[in-house]
């Protein structure tokens, strides 16, 4: 890879090398309702990714769509500082909130395209529009005015060809975590459970209520403390690492106080999972629950438990409300849950088990993060022209 100035490369119009598509289809029509349908939820930010994807039948839509094939790439005009943008390898039906756009085979390359739009360059562009307009949205005719860097095109096939490596490097270690996640989720069933006994334990499992296994802490927060928050998928974590806000802001002094070790759960949410392990102490809402697990409970283990399907189903039928948006799980009655723990011994080597798998999804989540910010890097040094690759060459030399 050598650095070198821009030769042979030139500045163009978005619409002078691609084609937006113009007029809608019905999708209730036969030809297109078993089509699959991609709106902007459908589309990951930043990545290219698709999922969640139905049928044009199947999500009863009933106004104009678009059409596109496997040679569109398929741009949300919705909120384009957010960058999702897709290149399908099906044809399809889309949203109104999106583009479909097609290349000039003759100047542009698909995938250097469908690379240069998930560039910061591109978003900054087209933020920046939307951002003129006061609406969170870009036009027709702003997108069609951007300038787009255009290489010749053997040298835009080698640049689309390097940085969708990385893009396969992600996409395989995310299948890896799935994987695991799956794997993890098998063995809650089997451990959490008692279906399946690690070795040297045999002995039964005592039934016990909550208010055996856990009492309440009901301290006043302390100053200068972390404002915690319980998430479904996260568990317990500090407020401000979250982007939206979950509770109302309230005075440290009407929090409760939390204890390293300690579990804490939502008791308005409590029946979908919303409960955390305390891995520092900390402030809560008065809206959680704090929870001071008994010597005789292991707290990892009492938070993987807590987790467990079968677990988050007693919590449901021993929430209180009239309708299932308005369940609460007080204190008293989660005390009254009949729970069945094992011996504390056997509690930690589950716990165990259970954490290993963790850390491996952990390390793998951190690999992904780690490739994702090397490929941005290296797509402001390749998608510019500051640094250029050899079209003739199998590697990119250094």
């Amino acid at each position: 890879m050598s650095t070198r100035n821009e030769k042979n490369w030139r500045l163009v119009r978005f619409g002078t090398v691609t084609k937006i598509a113009s007029g809608m289809i019905d999708p209730r029509r036969d030809e297109y309702a078993d089509m699959l349908h991609i709106g902007p939820e459908n589309i990951q930010s930043g990545t290219g990714q698709i999922s969640g994807l139905r049928t044009a039948k199947e999500e009863n839509l009933v106004s104009g769509k678009y059409r596109f094939d496997k040679a569109a790439i398929v741009f949300s005009k919705i909120r384009p500082n957010l960058n999702k943008v897709c290149a399908p390898s099906f044809s399809g039906v889309c949203s109104a909130d999106t583009y479909p756009i097609w290349v000039d085979e003759n100047y542009l390359d698909r995938s250097f395209l469908f690379q240069y739009m998930l560039s910061p360059t591109f978003v900054r562009e087209t933020t920046a529009m939307s951002a003129r307009t006061g609406l969170p949205k870009i036009n027709r005719d702003d997108l069609n005015s951007i300038k787009v860097p255009l290489p010749p095109l053997p040298e835009q096939q080698k640049l689309a060809a390097i940085l969708s490596n990385w893009d396969r490097a992600v996409e395989l270690t995310e299948k890896l975590i799935a994987a695991k996640q799956r794997r993890k989720q098998a063995l809650m069933q089997q451990l959490l459970a008692g279906k399946a006994r690690l070795p040297g334990f045999t002995g039964a499992w005592k039934l016990t209520k909550a208010g055996e296994l856990f009492s309440r802490r009901s301290e006043p927060g302390v100053p200068d403390l972390p404002v915690l928050s319980v998430t479904i998928d996260r568990g317990l974590i500090r407020r401000d690492s979250i982007e939206r806000k979950m509770e109302s802001t309230l005075d440290t002094e009407q929090h409760l106080l939390v204890r390293s070790g300690d579990i804490v759960y939502n008791m308005m949410r409590m029946w979908q999972g919303a409960s955390g392990l305390a891995r520092e102490d900390g402030v809560v809402s008065p809206a959680y629950v704090v929870l001071k697990p008994m010597s005789h409970v292991d707290p990892l283990f009492a938070s993987y438990f807590f987790k467990l399907r079968h677990t988050v189903k007693q919590f449901q039928d021993y929430s209180f409300g009239l309708t299932k948006d308005r369940l609460r799980l007080y204190y008293k009655d989660f005390a009254a849950i009949p729970l069945r723990f094992p011996p504390p011994a056997e509690q930690r080597q589950i716990a165990c088990v259970l954490s290993a798998v963790d850390r491996e999804i952990d390390l793998n989540r951190a690999k992904v993060a780690r490739v994702r910010r090397q490929k941005k890097g290296l797509m402001q040094q390749l998608l510019t022209g500051k640094l250029r690759v050899s079209v003739d060459a199998e590697t990119v030399k250094g």
